[in-house]
């Protein structure tokens, strides 16, 4: 097994320095679920809070922004690009986020970062109408760039 780069010798947490790897283009894209009731799905034009999906995708771009401030050990990166879709599918609300930087280390955290917060803000804009609304299936898709190589999530 690989060791976790996050801990020193002694089991301390750490930030990695990454300092002496050489910058490079780095994207990563994450998806998430939010399983809706039929009910609440109907509802989601006539919110009276705004449109949840636009909201839950500007809110998800926040939010990959600010993924140093909310994950201890992450590096600040400076993104080049964030998109995040929300659409609707049968049973809920399909989220799909993408980072990209050139940078030392990668932007995974990011687009899991920003899949979250866009679920979670479709929670809180559907929960009036539907407390029983899940958020499920939080994955990295694919990430490519830097040492470790490309990654695809096999389906």
């Amino acid at each position: 097994m690989s060791k976790l780069s996050h801990f020193d010798d002694a089991g301390a947490a750490r930030m990695v320095d990454v300092s002496a790897k050489p910058a490079s283009r780095r994207e990563a894209e994450a998806s998430a679920f939010v399983a809706l009731s039929d009910d609440a799905l109907a509802a989601l034009p006539r919110n009276p809070k705004g449109n949840p999906l636009e909201v839950a995708r500007i809110a998800g771009i926040q939010a990959a922004k600010r993924t140093a401030d909310l994950i201890p050990m992450c590096h600040p990166l400076p993104l080049t690009f964030v998109d995040v879709r929300a659409d609707v599918v049968p049973g809920g609300i399909a989220i799909r986020a993408t980072a990209a930087t050139t940078a030392a280390t990668g932007v995974e955290m990011e687009a899991m970062t920003a899949a979250a917060v866009a679920a979670l803000t479709v929670y809180d804009m559907c929960k009036a109408i539907d407390k029983s609304i899940s958020i499920r299936d939080l994955v990295l898709e694919r990430k490519t760039g830097g040492k470790s190589g490309d990654y695809l999530r096999k389906s």
